[in-house]
């Protein structure tokens, strides 16, 4: 008899096995409970965000951050704006990292390109970057609403159009990390037009109830993306109109893949299901710096035709794609306004090796 077929070490396996199942059980209880602790910790951490409701610490550099950027509003022009291409050019030169992501989207997204080619691109989007905290600090600081003269639209009665004609199913502006996207809902909140803006809670206590005051200062409807889907419809309901950035990777459990360049790219799939939903248009806008590089214009595309077919499954995919192609259109015309240094294709289809080294 084999040891292996001995019926007491079958037992005292199996005894191994179910103390092993047990310890398992017990380990996973305690991870659960770990997992369900960080999330409501995670959670008390976004309302006290969206009341601004910080601690003492989070707060104290909270209010650091306003005046810091309030005293840094005073500085002129002609001076804050190269001191911002200068910060561009420096964050170009030293942060090798995401140079590297920066530099493998571009190999993607322009394989007939030669890499001295690349690398301007990638060097003028850091320094878009940097006019961008320029602007950043004026949007946040004294005079902001001087920063709406600087911005002009293109087709905003055809934007107009839709909004009245959909006036009970509301509008979804599709937009990016595209330009100067801090500006685009402010500043179209600033010309009088009520908007409300998905956002993503940042980890960054302080930063994140500095991007709320900012916004919210302006006239923008802040939905965090926690609670998102359902502020979402009660104002699509209502016929508002609400942005939804649309460019960043997301995690495979709330994606489906579709090309972006040459790629397909894990994106977010609940855009398209509420759009099934609430049956809202749904219409690409994006903030174009103009050649003077202190001015921009707002460029209204024509509204997404919605696929709506008996194979619910098969119309998110489809219309998912659909939204991506504004996307990749505009960032064609304008790839230095584009923000390359992100891992667009970091969630890749089963089976496909990995784009990036780190």
């Amino acid at each position: 008899m084999s040891v292996a077929n001995d019926p007491q070490d079958n037992l005292g396996a199996a005894a191994k096995a179910g103390g092993g199942n047990r310890q398992s059980r017990a380990a996973g209880r305690t991870r659960l409970s770990a997992t369900a602790a960080e999330r409501a910790a995670i959670h008390r951490r976004r309302m006290r965000v969206a009341r601004l409701d910080l601690g003492p610490g989070d707060r104290a550099i909270y209010y650091l951050l306003v005046g810091l950027i309030h005293l840094l509003s005073l500085i002129p022009d002609f001076l804050l704006y190269p001191l911002g291409v200068a910060g561009g050019w420096l964050g170009y030169m030293l942060d090798r990292r995401h140079v590297r992501i920066g530099m493998r989207n571009l190999e993607i997204a322009f394989p007939e390109r030669d890499v001295a080619a690349r690398r301007r691109i990638l060097r003028a989007s850091y320094i878009n970057l940097g006019r961008g905290a320029a602007e950043y600090i004026r949007l946040g600081g004294f005079f902001y609403r001087r920063l709406a003269r600087r911005v002009r639209y293109v087709r905003l009665d055809y934007l107009n159009e839709i909004i009245a004609r959909g006036a009970a199913r509301g509008v979804l502006v599709l937009s990016a990390h595209f330009g100067n996207f801090e500006l685009l809902a402010p500043a179209h909140a600033m010309h009088g037009h009520q908007i409300g803006l998905v956002h993503h809670t940042q980890r960054f206590i302080a930063g994140d109830a500095l991007t709320t005051f900012v916004r919210k200062r302006a006239g923008v409807t802040m939905m965090r993306k926690y609670a998102a889907a359902r502020m979402v419809l009660r104002a699509l309901k209502r016929g508002e109109v609400v942005g939804i950035p649309f460019d960043q990777n997301a995690k495979r459990s709330e994606a489906v893949f579709v090309p972006f360049f040459s790629e397909l790219a894990a994106t977010a799939s609940g855009l398209a299901r509420l759009v099934a939903i609430s049956r809202a248009a749904v219409v690409p806008v994006y903030l174009v710096r103009e050649p003077s590089m202190r001015t921009h214009r707002i460029e209204i595309y024509d509204e997404i035709p919605i696929q709506r077919t008996d194979d619910a499954g098969a119309d998110v995919v489809e219309n998912t794609r659909r939204f991506m192609q504004p996307l990749e259109e505009i960032v064609r015309r304008y790839p230095e306004q584009f923000l390359w240094t992100h891992r667009r294709y970091r969630t890749r289809p089963r089976g496909l090796p990995p784009i990036y080294d780190s």
